[in-house]
């Protein structure tokens, strides 16, 4: 077996689920120290991240990316142990073998080859881990960023290794993201019998108008390849569960996908003055999950397109599509992100796997990545 088979198996060996590393990142900083970077363990709360640099000064380049998982639900509906891992025809089945062991084991892999060929190369190449991607992400990526912030530390370009791809390892590039943000908005009215409405006031007619008026809201027409702003409702709770009750309050989830056209301030003045507009006496609490972010043309995406052209045999799909990652907590620091990863379809699934024949290519697909990079720092200094 190949290094980062092996290494991807050991890591999805270890029941590392959100937050827990379960000892993964302790097995990966071991490696990168004895390859010459300088490790540093970062544990907020009951979250460990891990930063590991190699070489000195501009440009650094991050590869970013998480040790944790999802829960595996019942271990009786996969075919075998999402613990163990096991291959078949070619698949290696496990929990996190996509999302995102693979990637983490390759970057590892492809970080330990760049430093052995170039010693001495220019700039900084960095790894940064947590085990919060998959849950609150409070005290991960958004915790280290906020660090790296107040002590000045620089990141000129991020690669993710979320897995992106949708059929063949490279057929995607992932250029931005839309922010994310959600509410839970609570309407009162007054509680009462449903044959005297009169003495009550239905928080769910107060409400509906309004609702209404939200989903159909066209907010704006998107922004370069970005699609255009969604909101999405996800929930809707009211009533006693008894027939003849006016409820006393209705209660709505729903979730803004937004364009570089918004940021979330924006956005929660708009709601608020479209729900006063309706006279709701309501309460709304918002979370904040991460600002859109976008990387224009330029030296990352262009050595992106060009190696993933490599490997796909054909120009990659440039995107900003999908959910969110942790390169929304980098993006502000200044730097520019892309997602670079193996295919997503099983991902978070029963039965997640990847293709051990992409899982081999992936640490040469990220090594030339590196050395496109630093190596034109180089010949640019």
């Amino acid at each position: 077996m190949s290094d980062v088979l092996d290494l991807t198996r050991e890591l999805i060996s270890r029941e590392s689920v959100t937050p827990d590393d379960a000892g993964c990142q302790a097995l990966l900083a071991a490696r990168l120290e004895a390859a010459g970077f300088a490790v540093e363990p970062m544990r907020f709360g009951q979250v460990d991240n891990l930063w590991a640099t190699h070489g000195q000064g501009a440009p650094v380049l991050v590869l970013l990316g998480h040790t944790d998982v999802v829960p595996s639900g019942p271990v009786r509906a996969w075919t075998s142990d999402p613990f163990a891992s096991e291959i078949r025809d070619g698949v290696l089945y496990g929990r996190g073998a996509a999302d995102m062991k693979s990637g983490v084991a390759a970057f590892v892999i492809a970080a330990e080859r760049f430093v052995a060929a170039h010693p001495g190369h220019a700039g900084t190449l960095a790894l940064l881990l947590t085990s919060d991607e998959e849950g609150d992400a409070i005290d991960g990526v958004r915790r280290v960023a906020a660090t790296f912030a107040e002590r000045g530390t620089r990141v000129d370009w991020c690669i993710t290794g979320e897995p992106s791809s949708t059929r063949t390892l490279g057929d995607l590039l992932r250029v931005g993201r839309r922010g994310s943000l959600s509410a839970t908005l609570t309407v009162r009215g007054v509680q009462g019998h449903v044959a005297y409405p009169d003495k009550a006031r239905n928080p769910i007619h107060d409400l509906a108008p309004a609702l209404a008026e939200l989903v159909a809201r066209r907010w704006d027409a998107g922004f370069e390849s970005f699609p255009p702003t969604s909101l999405q409702v996800s929930n809707i709770a009211a009533g006693t569960g008894a027939t003849n009750v006016i409820p006393g309050t209705a209660t709505v989830q729903f979730n803004l996908r937004y364009t570089p056209h918004w940021d979330a301030p924006a956005l929660e003045a708009e709601v608020g003055a479209l729900l006063d507009r309706h006279g709701l006496d309501y309460t709304i609490a918002w979370h904040r999950s991460g600002e859109p972010f976008y990387t224009p043309e330029g030296p990352l995406r262009a050595a992106a397109r060009e190696v993933l052209s490599r490997f796909a045999g054909a120009a990659p799909e440039e995107s900003t599509g999908g959910g969110t990652s942790d390169a929304r907590f980098i993006a502000p620091l200044g730097a520019q992100c892309i997602e670079i990863g193996p295919v997503n379809a099983s991902i978070h699934q029963v039965d997640e796997h990847v293709r051990v024949a992409d899982l081999e290519a992936l640490p040469e697909l990220y090594l030339q990545l590196v050395e496109r990079l630093l190596s034109h720092a180089q010949s640019a200094g």
